[in-house]
């Protein structure tokens, strides 16, 4: 199967078309298209605050800026903290900036990143990692819509419209005590989830092609395709990492591999244990993953030799065992997992008859 590309052109955003691409986000599913809308409608209200929650690797910076993007505050800054990047003593300061002499090596007042983002967006990244103190001043924040600078006596007012992002579960923070209850709800007025990559597999070849696109393009070479066993491959693996995770294999291969085919065997070692249903072969692989009897399984139980009216059983069942076993590791190239689902055996059970047979290694020969 191979990949087709996709023009820049065609997944340029447009309001009027299905919108694939949209501020960097890729995707056609309806999941994909609800979130697309969903960013749409938050950023016309350009008020409340907004509870971005999704696994790592799904985007949530992204969806942030196009929040911002899409609103009235898009020509204003866009200020993103990263909340567990940031040490507790000094993301204080960082936050809501100091005065003059607040403390030992204040030489100068600073500006915080909250006022830099005056009538504009201010997104606090991992906001789940906060330390309590951090938490009350930014309420103030949202109620009062002022803040106080470290050592100042005066309130300043502050208009900036916040937006938080979590792979945390907050309420059970909450319930544990590690995270304010009226924070909490301050933060969530809008939540808002990003689906995970496993949840739109559907839109895997399309941020395939976007990627290859990206990635091959910039050192001057034509994207490679795929086989239909690469793409299975992809498809079914857990990412864990989501979409980060693909985009950093498709630009680790496009560095690596220099073919017009990318075959699964290309792949790094680890996509190599993905289990494939048989729906995801084509009809060539099946056959392959079905081959014809070797010499020694062709002979029907007529035409075997028998030696004064006997034959040994025992022995022709255990050379036709390991005769299977050395196929289908050759035909997996020693992929013992593969090689199991095969022989429709447990990947133990496998294991345990290599060993018993003494044949580790005997179909590299």
């Amino acid at each position: 199967m191979a990949m087709a590309v996709i023009p820049t052109q065609q997944i340029a955003v447009t309001k009027e078309s299905n919108r694939n691409s949209f501020h960097g986000m890729i995707g056609s599913t309806a999941l994909m298209q609800q979130l697309f809308d969903m960013i749409t409608r938050v950023a016309d209200d350009d008020v409340s605050t907004v509870l971005i929650r999704g696994e790592s690797g799904t985007g949530k910076e992204m969806v942030a800026k196009a929040i911002h993007a899409e609103s009235r505050r898009r020509d204003k800054n866009f200020v993103p903290v990263n909340c567990a990047a940031i040490p507790d003593d000094l993301l204080e300061s960082e936050l809501f900036g100091y005065t003059k002499g607040a403390f030992t090596g204040a030489t100068g007042n600073k500006i915080g990143r909250i006022q830099y983002a005056d009538q504009g967006t201010l997104f606090l990244d991992e906001i789940g990692d906060m330390k309590a103190s951090l938490q009350a001043k930014l309420l103030r924040v949202l109620q009062e819509k002022e803040f106080e600078p470290v050592g100042a006596l005066k309130s300043i007012p502050v208009n900036t419209r916040v937006l938080a992002a979590t792979h945390c579960d907050l309420e059970k923070l909450v319930g544990e005590g590690k995270f304010r209850e009226d924070l909490y709800y301050r933060l969530s007025v809008i939540p808002l989830n990003i689906p995970a990559l496993k949840e739109r597999i559907a839109d895997i070849p399309l941020l395939i092609d976007t990627f290859l696109e990206k990635y091959t393009r910039q050192r001057g070479r034509e994207p490679f395709a795929l086989s239909p066993r690469a793409m299975a491959a992809i498809t079914h693996y857990e990412w864990r990492g989501n979409v980060r995770e693909l985009e950093n294999l498709i630009q680790h291969m496009s560095i690596l591999y220099s073919g017009k085919t990318l075959q699964l065997e290309d792949l790094p070692e680890k996509f190599h244990d993905v289990i494939l249903p048989a729906e995801d072969t084509t009809e060539d692989e099946q056959k392959a993953a079905s081959p014809p009897p070797q010499e020694g399984m062709q002979r029907s139980p007529q035409a075997l030799a028998w030696e004064n009216g006997r034959i040994d059983f025992n022995e022709l069942i255990n050379d036709f065992e390991t005769q299977l076993i050395v196929q289908a590791m050759k035909l997996t190239e020693g992929n013992k997992k593969e090689a199991a689902r095969l022989l429709n055996l447990k990947r133990t059970t496998l294991l345990e008859k290599i060993k018993k047979k003494d044949i580790e290694g005997l179909w590299q020969k």
